[in-house]
């Protein structure tokens, strides 16, 4: 069995769509099939065929965040004692060596990540090249455009 590692926000942020799955895209499918089949002839029913592809689609995705949340291993990051190392959940600022530009990122599951927020997947290169390090440490990770080297300049459990 596969365990999901997952930061307390991206479990609770899962919660909250499942929630949104079940008790509004859920009731709003099935109101659409009604009015579609209302309408007769469902060979030639465009706006069934579509309301049944949401539907299909609403379902598998509230089974897989089920199945995801029964396996989960929600890791509170706030609740430990910061040692400066970089860990799941941990937010850490790091340091280009060469250009001194600070790029901030957190730790965290790959149902969370999104870099554009600036949280990167425990499975991602840069986090992979990152975790089990401290503070002041240099480390070199291959991006592609390169092997570029980073100092973590702070590491913290928020």
């Amino acid at each position: 069995m596969q365990r999901y590692p997952m930061t307390v926000a991206g479990a609770d942020a899962l919660r909250a769509e499942l929630d949104r799955l079940k008790n509004v895209e859920r009731p709003r499918i099935t109101a659409a099939i009604a009015e579609a089949r209302a309408h007769g002839d469902l060979k030639e029913n465009a706006e069934y065929h579509a309301a049944r592809e949401q539907q299909s689609f609403a379902e598998g995705r509230i089974k897989e965040i089920e199945a995801k949340l029964s396996n989960v291993q929600i890791i509170d990051i706030t609740k430990m004692t910061n040692n400066g190392k970089v860990i799941f959940g941990a937010t850490v600022d790091i340091e280009n060596v060469e250009t001194g530009e600070v790029k901030t990122y957190q730790i965290v599951g790959e149902d969370e990540a999104d870099i554009k927020l600036g949280k990167i997947s425990s499975g991602s290169p840069i986090a992979r090249g990152l975790m089990g390090k401290e503070e002041g440490d240099t480390v070199t990770i291959t991006t592609p455009s390169g092997k570029v080297e980073y100092e973590i300049s702070e590491v913290r459990y928020i």
